[in-house]
């Protein structure tokens, strides 16, 4: 049985490790938990983001992100510098997303779906 999304794991390169915590601070809104040379942890509304020193790219797994408005959150992690990949788009039932990259090279969804209640999710 899935349970659900618990961990988002965004490989940076080792040398990148400290920005890549600084900017995860930012698009997170919390300081890591755990901080250590080869992975640190944010505790990001129960949910597991973590770096961990490796090769950055797209791979072939891409993790959403709620929020529940995509357009500000959109501009506001791209204030952050993340890159825009796919604008807002409407993929039915009034279910929006949008993709962007860190400034590492990985791939984050963000979602804006009306239909998920978080409180209903234990």
């Amino acid at each position: 049985m899935i349970l659900g999304l618990r961990t988002f794991i965004a490989h940076v390169p080792e040398e990148h490790l400290a920005d890549a915590r600084e900017w995860y601070a930012r698009f997170a809104g919390v300081r890591p938990y755990f901080d250590q040379p080869f992975y640190v942890g944010f505790n990001v509304g129960g949910f597991e983001l973590g770096l961990h020193p490796g090769e950055p790219g797209p791979g072939g797994v891409l993790a959403y992100w709620g929020t529940p408005d995509i357009r500000a959150e959109l501009a506001r992690v791209t204030n952050l510098g993340a890159v825009l990949i796919e604008d807002v788009q409407d993929v039915g039932e009034g279910i929006l997303v949008a993709t962007v990259a860190d400034p590492f090279g990985n791939e984050i969804g963000l979602i804006q779906n009306p239909h998920f209640d978080p409180k209903a999710v234990r």
